[in-house]
């Protein structure tokens, strides 16, 4: 399928500017599927997993104009965001081979407690990433990564939102990168993830194509504009984006369980 037949000169418009935003946001620190994917979800036509592949076709585009663009201006160490992509990818497709066996209202609940997490332990350590200092090296620092890589992928292949900003945590957080490097090694990563995700998803001719390359051409221009605005303007920037998403993310997610989970028990 190229184009899907329900789909409108307006809702074409209104997918576009959402592509283009979320790659912008994806750029800067990650989550943008979570403007994109539901944006896909209301086009008329359009079943949820070819929702799902359609938003991976687009967002590798944006990544990896994000990831070439962080490479020129900050050179992120690719001795650990290299390995960590290898990782990640292979668990991507893993987890999108069992994501249709896999519930998405049993995850959740966990994900929203998560943020909620990170949102809080972020906003209130102020120090949290603002220089990089590594607290591991060797070894450790190596299985460490990929063991972020592993275990983010999977989650990106079974579900998604908010990949970007969980690696983007976690090479904060475990490894001592600072925010402006962590995302730029995250843009990397989130390459493999949606790779690993389309390798299961195009032979199951879940992807429409014609669609998923106009995203990507909106996906691509957000992602080099967010790339530039990230690196010029600083860890500082970032870090405030990172908690804007986050706390989008807990308002979208935590919707979801209301209306998935929790409204229906009350009634």
């Amino acid at each position: 399928m190229l184009l899907p037949d329900g789909l409108t000169p307006s809702i074409l418009a209104f997918v576009l500017v959402a592509a283009l935003a979320a790659g912008w946001v994806d750029a800067v620190v990650g989550g943008g599927g979570l403007i994109q994917l539901p944006a896909l979800l209301l086009v008329p036509g359009l079943a949820p997993v070819q929702a799902l592949a359609t938003n991976k076709l687009a967002s590798v585009f944006g990544t990896t104009t994000s990831a070439v663009t962080y490479q020129r201006r900050v050179h992120p160490d690719l001795r650990t965001a290299l390995p960590m992509a290898a990782v990640a990818l292979a668990a991507s497709f893993g987890g999108a081979s069992v994501a249709a066996l896999l519930p998405a209202p049993v995850f959740k609940p966990v994900i929203v407690v998560a943020l909620v997490g990170i949102a809080v332990f972020t906003a209130f350590r102020p120090s949290l990433g603002e220089v990089t200092a590594l607290r591991h090296t060797g070894r450790r620092h190596s299985g460490t990564a990929a063991g972020i890589g592993a275990v983010i992928g999977f989650y990106d292949g079974v579900l998604g939102p908010g990949t970007g900003s969980f690696l983007v945590f976690a090479l904060v957080s475990l490894l001592g990168y600072d925010f402006l490097h962590a995302s730029a090694k995250a843009k990397i990563v989130n390459v493999a993830t949606n790779l690993g995700a389309l390798a299961f998803f195009v032979p199951h001719g879940a992807v429409v194509w014609g669609l998923g390359l106009l995203l990507a051409a909106a996906n691509t221009l957000g992602g080099y504009l967010g790339s530039r605005t990230a690196t010029r303007r600083g860890t500082g920037f970032v870090r405030a984006v990172f908690l804007v998403v986050v706390s989008a993310l807990v308002v979208r997610l935590g919707w979801d369980v209301w209306t998935e989970t929790l409204r229906p028990l009350a009634r």
